[in-house]
């Protein structure tokens, strides 16, 4: 069984119920702080296609660097946390962070490529944070309400990814935003200043979140929280009686379900800005797209809510498998229809999305054990996804048109429809089980 460490001595977990509700309120903060962050990157991105007239691929570096971090960061974060703690994980995460953020500054000064090094140094703390906080949240109370718990932090990780697009619209979007067109026109010695000035945006927004990251890191260096071990799990890998991880084949199935699922939800957002400015879906201009963004990901922040209280009552792969469903559905209206009716099918999609990534973590990392901690390492490095599905939509938004272009996610969740109906037969068929 699972053990809480509190002070010297080991406690069952459910002795620890206090201590977990409080570290549960500590633990859901860093989900808001790394949705305010990752969510910024949908403002960024037609900010800075603007200042560098970029490609639709080439902004979709952005996405790449950020998320790419995951394949990168992710095996060795859960190493490090295998050997330093979760707690220390988390520290060490938000330090990276801030120092990522603080990166900014002179990236402003320079070239597309010193923002990408920027995204790329934030995404590896945010990596690490992710490998840490996700299992810690599933292990703080009763493994049966693991992945109800899970999407109730992440509600407020919704609740940063929808703050971003509109503070990030008032502090980096309202500026004067030419075309490709009437920057072109402009002297050599004006387009300069232009990129000079509509970079340096960045730097106030960023420079304050590097100091907010940093003092998160000291507060929750000095906080009192309790630390998960797996003792008897730990003792049965000993006597050789665990499995590779790799044969766990919900591990797998839940790895690709997150490379697919991150994947189709950031192409939506990264496009989401542009979407919106095409003529025949609403014209609007960047600044003024941003807010809808918002509901975007605020749709995402209800429904993890709902999310939270319908999963206690109805399996976590039938609501899987029916939001991917919807989703599907909103999607190709937004694909085939024009005007007010496209742009809120897609906007629409935020609330299905909603217990999607909780829900699919906490099912893959189900009756992993001692290998919790690898388990969440593999699901982080799938995040990549979003590095990797942006992209490929950019190439067909290039080439073909950015409406059509959406077909690219709508893939995407056809998978993970599959993978909640099939996770909704192993339910059944534990229950016989028990």
């Amino acid at each position: 069984m699972e053990h809480v460490k509190q002070g010297s001595g080991v406690l069952p977990a459910q002795a620890g119920t206090q201590n977990n509700t409080g570290a549960l309120i500590i633990v859901t903060v860093l989900f808001f702080m790394w949705g305010l962050l990752t969510s910024l990157n949908d403002v960024l991105i037609p900010h800075l296609r603007s200042i560098y007239t970029l490609t639709y691929v080439q902004a979709m570096l952005v996405q790449f660097c950020f998320f790419g971090a995951y394949a990168i960061v992710s095996l060795p974060a859960g190493m490090l946390i295998k050997r330093i703690g979760y707690q220390s994980g988390v520290v060490t995460g938000l330090l990276i962070a801030a120092a990522g953020c603080a990166m900014f500054y002179p990236a402003s000064t320079g070239s597309y490529a010193l923002f990408l090094l920027a995204f790329f140094i934030l995404a590896a703390g945010i990596t690490v944070l992710q490998v840490a906080a996700n299992p810690y949240v599933t292990e703080l109370g009763d493994p049966q309400t693991a992945s109800s718990r899970l999407t109730l932090t992440q509600a407020f990780n919704s609740l940063g990814t929808t703050v971003a697009p509109t503070l990030g619209g008032i502090l980096i979007l309202s500026g004067t935003v030419l075309t490709v067109q009437q920057f072109d026109l402009l002297p050599v010695v004006e387009q300069l200043a232009y990129r000079a000035k509509e970079a340096a945006a960045v730097q106030g927004p960023y420079l304050a979140l590097a100091a907010t990251l940093v003092v998160l890191a000291v507060l929750f260096a000095l906080a009192k929280l309790p630390k998960i071990s797996h003792a008897d799990d730990a003792a049965a890998a000993q006597d050789g009686q665990q499995v590779s991880i790799w044969s766990q084949r919900h591990l797998v199935l839940g790895a690709v379900a997150i490379f697919l699922y991150v994947g189709g939800e950031v192409s939506i957002g990264s496009f989401l800005i542009n979407f919106m400015g095409e003529s025949q879906i609403a014209g609007l201009s960047a600044a003024d797209a941003a807010h809808f963004v918002s509901y975007y990901w605020g749709g995402a922040m209800l429904g993890r809510f709902i999310g939270f209280a319908v999963m206690r009552y109805v399996s976590p792969g039938k609501t899987l498998a029916f939001n991917a469903a919807v989703v599907i559905a909103l999607i190709l209206v937004a694909i085939f229809a024009s005007g007010h009716t496209a742009m809120w099918a897609l906007i629409a999609v935020g609330l299905f999305n909603s217990i999607m990534f909780p829900t699919i973590f906490s099912m893959a990392l189900n009756k992993l054990g001692a290998q919790t901690g690898q388990g969440s390492g593999i699901l982080c490095m799938a995040i990549v996804g979003g590095a990797i599905v942006p992209f490929i939509q950019g190439f067909l938004a290039d080439h073909m048109n950015l409406q059509l272009s959406f077909i690219v996610p709508a893939l995407c969740y056809t998978f993970i429809l599959y993978f909640g109906w099939k996770y909704a037969a192993m339910y059944k068929e534990d229950a016989a089980v028990k």
